[in-house]
């Protein structure tokens, strides 16, 4: 070992019959921080260095090699391409348990059948057939509660489409101006373009359009609100009622699984 200042340096010769106590004389030196650059010699391969934590970057010849090595690793050979699950099926139970947790439904119905597996002691064939009964009574009346989401789509729908008449064309803001609104109606001059009509009708139909973008606007404050208080809006209610009926249905399985399972199937299957 050399010293130079306040820098130690410490030459190992990297050979077959190295000494195994110089070996541990320099390691231990690193260890304790005395020895910050460790010098190995072969006569087989270059000489690089090799620095501790306090030492600082590796040298060129060192991180080129980790780059090579590195850009090596990235690419997947074919046992592991072969080896790569293609569903959840094929996956292991942990990956199954992860994703599971995150939300996935695809891995919650995989665990629920591998649950129904072990707690009937059966096969996944027969497990699947189990299965099934269990989701044909999960989507029970799934059409009768998802109403006010069908309901809420035909009105949404209707409205975007039967705005563009009720404002730009000239016979239905006449119609829709008689029977509802009864107010003056211009000289035919100022109503020869569609743009010309759309200013006449916007004086009574701004007002509604404009009170039901702020209504809907309160609605969606509020139910952030509800999010943040933690208090479960008209859907994730419904999820947790169908889930407590399939544990309840189904008391033979893990009342988490089948809740689990409940919650992240869709409200409506067509």
């Amino acid at each position: 070992m050399l010293a130079f200042g306040k820098k130690a340096f410490c030459h190992v010769p990297f050979y077959a019959t190295a000494s195994p106590k110089s070996v541990m004389s320099a390691a231990k030196g690193i260890q304790n921080g005395n020895v910050r650059t460790l010098v190995i010699r072969s006569s087989r391969v270059s000489p690089y260095r090799v620095r501790n934590q306090a030492g600082g970057a590796y040298s060129p010849f060192m991180r080129a090699k980790m780059r090579a090595r590195r850009a090596q690793d990235q690419k997947p050979s074919l046992e592991m391409a072969l080896a790569m699950p293609l569903s959840a099926q094929e996956m292991d139970n942990s990956s199954l348990a992860t994703l599971g947790a995150m939300g996935n439904h695809a891995a919650r119905e995989e665990i629920l059948k591998r649950h129904i597996m072990s707690v009937d002691k059966i096969s996944y064939d027969r497990a699947c057939e189990t299965f099934q009964e269990i989701e044909n009574k999960n989507r029970q009346g799934m059409i009768f509660l998802s109403l006010p989401y069908q309901i809420g789509i035909a009105m949404g729908v209707t409205a975007a489409f039967a705005s563009i008449p009720l404002v730009f064309d000239l016979p239905t803001a006449e119609w829709f101006n008689e029977h509802f609104v009864t107010t003056d109606v211009p000289e035919p001059k100022d109503l020869e373009t569609m743009l010309e009509v759309g200013s006449w009708t916007w004086n009574w139909m701004e007002p509604p359009l404009g009170q039901i973008s702020f209504f809907l606007l309160c609605l969606q404050y509020s139910r952030a609100q509800l999010d943040n208080l933690g208090i479960k809006p008209y859907t994730s209610k419904i999820k947790r009622m169908r889930g407590e009926r399939l544990a309840t249905a189904f008391p033979q399985y893990d009342p988490r699984i089948l809740i689990g399972y409940s919650e992240s199937a869709k409200v409506f299957l067509a």
